[in-house]
C-alpha cells in the first residue's frame, strides 16, 4: 500500500500524493538496478551542409545499432525491443526504426516502436526501455534516438484555430527562438551573458575534440554525400562538425539578432540544426552478470515537469531538482550536468537559477557548439556524460534538457 506522506494543492484542491520509492539508491548495488551496459553516438553534423545530409535517419540508426552490439558482443537475438526517439520523421518514424532494427541484425521475433517527447524524445526513449525492463515485460532492450533535420525540418502545418484561442495553447505554437527571447527578457539575461555562455561551448568541445574526449562516444559511420554537382563521393564520418574553434564573445557580438531586431538571440548563441543518431543499451545488473557484461553506469531516476510554453526553457531548472529528490540527493550532490543548449538565454537561467558550478555544465561543451538534432540528443547526452564521468572520476551525473511546448526532463545516471 502506497504511503501518502504529502499534500500536493491543485487549484482548490488537497490531494494527498504518495512518496514514490525509489528506483534504486546511490551508492547502493542491487540486482534490480536497471543499468547500461553501452552507449554509443555517432558524430553530429550540420544539416543540410553536412556530410549526413543525404542520409537517412534510419541508416544512422542501424549503424549504432550495429555499432553497440559489436561493442559489447551481446546476442541480438536477447534483445526483446528497442525505442527510438525522434521528433521529426515522416508517420512517426515508426516503419523505417523497424527497418534498421532488422537491418542491424536484430531478429523478426524482437519489436521497436518510437516515440516524440520532441527534444527529450532520445532520453525518454531510454526512460521507457528502462520501465519495460523494471515491470518485467521485457529483459534487455535499447533507447536510442534518430533525426536529419536535413531531411525532415518541415515546419509547416496548419494549426487549430480553436486551441488558439486560448493564451496558453496559442503560446505553445511560438517560434523557438521567440521562447528564447521571452526567456531573456523576463529573466533579465543579457547579450553579452548569452555571449559568454556560447564562446565557452565552442572552446570546451574544440578542446574536447584536439584532446580525443569524444573518441570513446562516436562510433566512425561510412556514407554517401553528393557535391554540388550530384556527384555520390563515399566518406568516413567521425567528428562532430559544428565546432568552431577560435569563437569568441566579440566575434558573436557581430552577429545580427535572428527573431527581433531588439532581440538577443543569434545564430551564434542557438543550438545548431544538425543530423545524428545514439543508441544505449540496458538490462538489470543480475542479467549484465549473467552474461559477464561490464556495467558502465546505472539509471537511477527521471522526472518530467511542465512549465509556460512561452517561457519553455527553463525546463531543466525544475526538472532537475524533481528527478534528484527521486533519487534521494540534492543538486549540489551532481557531479556533471550535460544540459542540452537549445538557447544560451535558458541554459545560462538555469545555471543561475540553480546556483549550478559552470565548471560542472557541459564540461566538453554544448549543443551551441555540437550540434541538436532534435530526437537524438537525449541519448546522445548519456553517451556523452558517461565517458566524461570516468574521464574525471566522479559518479553523479545528470542529463537535462528542455523541451518545446513547455516542459523540461531530466534523468539521474550514477556511473560505475
Amino acid at each position: 500500500m502506497a504511503t501518502f506522506n504529502r499534500i500536493k494543492q491543485v487549484s482548490d484542491h488537497l490531494i494527498p500524493v504518495a512518496k514514490p520509492a525509489p528506483l534504486t539508491r546511490v551508492g547502493v548495488k542491487d540486482d534490480d538496478d536497471i543499468v547500461i551496459v553501452s552507449a554509443v553516438r555517432t558524430a553530429i553534423t550540420r544539416a543540410r551542409r553536412g556530410q549526413f545530409k543525404d542520409t537517412p535517419p534510419e541508416d544512422l540508426l542501424a549503424e549504432v545499432l550495429k555499432a553497440i552490439l559489436a561493442r559489447t558482443g551481446v546476442d541480438p537475438n536477447l534483445v526483446d525491443d528497442v525505442c527510438v526517439g525522434t521528433a521529426l520523421a515522416p508517420l512517426g518514424g515508426a516503419m523505417t526504426a523497424r527497418q534498421a532494427c532488422l537491418y542491424a541484425g536484430l531478429p523478426e521475433r524482437s519489436s521497436a516502436y518510437t516515440l516524440n517527447r520532441q527534444c527529450s524524445s532520445g532520453l525518454q526513449a531510454v526512460v521507457s526501455i528502462a520501465d519495460s525492463i523494471r515491470s518485467g515485460r521485457i529483459t534487455i532492450g535499447i533507447g536510442a534516438g534518430m533525426e536529419s533535420m536535413s531531411k525532415h525540418y518541415n515546419m509547416n502545418f496548419e494549426p487549430s484555430e480553436k486551441l488558439a484561442s486560448h493564451p496558453a495553447a496559442a503560446d505553445c505554437l511560438l517560434p523557438m527562438g521567440m521562447t528564447s527571447e521571452n526567456v531573456a527578457e523576463q529573466f533579465g539575461i543579457t547579450r553579452e551573458q548569452q555571449d559568454r555562455l556560447a564562446a565557452e561551448s565552442h572552446a570546451r568541445a574544440a578542446r574536447a575534440q584536439r584532446e580525443g574526449l569524444f573518441k570513446d562516444e562516436i562510433i566512425p559511420v561510412t556514407t554517401t554525400v553528393l557535391d554540388k554537382e550530384g556527384n555520390p563521393h563515399t566518406v568516413e564520418v567521425t567528428a562532430d562538425e559544428g565546432i568552431r574553434e577560435g569563437t569568441t564573445v566579440e566575434s558573436l557580438g557581430r552577429l545580427k539578432p535572428s527573431f527581433s531586431k531588439t532581440g538577443t538571440t543569434h545564430a551564434g548563441n542557438a543550438s545548431q540544426v544538425s543530423d545524428g543518431a545514439a543508441a544505449v543499451l540496458l538490462m538489470k545488473r543480475k542479467t549484465a552478470h549473467l552474461l559477464k557484461l561490464p556495467v558502465q553506469g546505472k539509471l537511477v531516476s527521471s522526472a518530467v515537469v511542465g512549465v509556460p510554453p512561452r517561457i519553455m526553457g527553463i525546463g531543466p531548472a525544475y526538472a532537475i531538482p524533481k528527478a534528484c529528490e527521486l533519487a534521494g540527493i540534492s543538486v549540489k550532490d551532481v557531479d556533471v550536468f550535460e544540459l542540452n543548449e537549445a538557447f544560451a538565454s535558458q541554459a545560462t537561467f538555469c545555471i543561475q537559477k540553480l546556483g549550478l558550478d559552470p565548471a560542472k555544465v557541459n564540461p566538453k561543451g554544448g549543443a551551441i557548439a555540437l550540434g541538436h538534432p532534435l530526437g537524438c540528443t537525449g541519448s546522445r547526452l548519456i553517451a556523452t556524460i558517461l565517458p566524461e564521468l570516468k574521464r574525471q572520476g566522479k559518479t553523479i551525473g545528470a542529463v537535462t534538457m528542455c523541451i518545446g511546448t513547455g516542459m523540461g526532463m531530466c534523468a539521474i545516471i550514477e556511473r560505475e
